[in-house]
Parts: C-alpha cells; sequence; structure tokens
C-alpha cells in the first residue's frame, strides 16, 4: 500500500490476516526462552533478596540480559525532608530486607548528601540529585558520578517524581519503579 498523506499506516485490510497472527504468535513463543526450574528457583530467590517481587524482577532481567547490583533511591522515594529527615519504620524494614545488592541515595535539595547518610544507616552511598528540569547530559553526567564503576543497566531507579522517571533513560539506567509499588502500600505515606 502506498503512503498517502494522512493515511495512519494501520492493518492492511487484505485477505490471510489470521495467517499471518499465526505466523507472528508462533515465532513469538520459539523466541521467549524456556527456562530450566532451577534457573527460575534462582531468580525467584534473588528476586526476594531484592524485595522485589518476580514479574518485576523477571521484567528487569529480561529488558537489560543482566542482574541488578544496586538500587538508587531519590530522597523523594524514601519520603525524606528537611522537615522530617527520618526514614518512616516500614520504608527502613524494606530497605534491610535487600541483601547482596547496592544501595545509593540522591538526595533532593534541600537536602545534602550529608544529610541522606546519617539518616539512612543502611545505603552504601549518598550523592546529590540532579535538579528535576536538569538537562539529559546533566542528569547523564550526575547520575555516572553517583554509580561509579556500577553498570548503569544493572541499576534500578526507585523514585517518587514523574521527572524522575526520566532520569532512568538519560543515565540509561535499568528500569524505573515507582516508591509505592516498591514499597507497598503498608509503607505508603
Amino acid at each position: 500500500m502506498a503512503n498517502l498523506i494522512g493515511h495512519n499506516g494501520g492493518p492492511t485490510m487484505e485477505g490471510g490476516a489470521s495467517w499471518r497472527a499465526h505466523c507472528w504468535r508462533a515465532a513469538r513463543a520459539r523466541l521467549l526462552p524456556v527456562l530450566p526450574v532451577e534457573v527460575v528457583r534462582l531468580r525467584v530467590m534473588r528476586a526476594k533478596e531484592l524485595g522485589l517481587d518476580y514479574k518485576t524482577y523477571a521484567g528487569v532481567r529480561a529488558t537489560t540480559g543482566r542482574d541488578l547490583v544496586a538500587f538508587l533511591f531519590s530522597s523523594n522515594a524514601l519520603s525524606l525532608s528537611v522537615a522530617r529527615p527520618v526514614l518512616a519504620p516500614e520504608r527502613a524494614a524494606k530497605l534491610a530486607e535487600i541483601t547482596a545488592c547496592g544501595r545509593i541515595a540522591l538526595a533532593n535539595p534541600p537536602l545534602t548528601p550529608e544529610a541522606v547518610r546519617e539518616a539512612l544507616l543502611m545505603i552504601d552511598a549518598a550523592h546529590a540529585a540532579p535538579a528535576l528540569l536538569a538537562g539529559h547530559r546533566e542528569v547523564r553526567a550526575m547520575l555516572r558520578a553517583a554509580l561509579g564503576a556500577l553498570p548503569a543497566d544493572g541499576v534500578l531507579l526507585i523514585g517518587d517524581h514523574g521527572l524522575e522517571r526520566d532520569w532512568c533513560a538519560a543515565a540509561r539506567l535499568a528500569a524505573y519503579l515507582p516508591a509505592d509499588r516498591f514499597f507497598g502500600p503498608a509503607a505508603a505515606r
């Protein structure tokens, strides 16, 4: 079909649509890996170590092709502020559950990395967060500095602001997970 001005490129109306759909489904099924039960069990255990549900962990792992090596938490996701520089008990318990994985915090102004470090004993490092409206290049530079030698696609960003989601793309992080999904309803503000 010729590309016509104003044509939305929708599905063709030619015959054989059901056959093409069948071929697509069959090809897709061949692409999906069939994991041995032992591998699935190990991944379920790893998801539990990270405090993630299996579906989230498996999705991130399938997207990046690697295991998670660290979490990157914004101070918004941790519900820290100058007025409330203490981590809620439910969130502290969730952070304490994370084993065999790095925990890095990003301090959104007016919080400082030092204040975040004092409030959170169970993190490995704290750094200044990029400004919410910072450019792509600045965000990438700040997050790469915060990650050090860690591979960006092995780091999961936990945030609580729509603009923080953009940090994931700028730094090529593994994925973005909203704080309420990571900490769950029991840890909601």
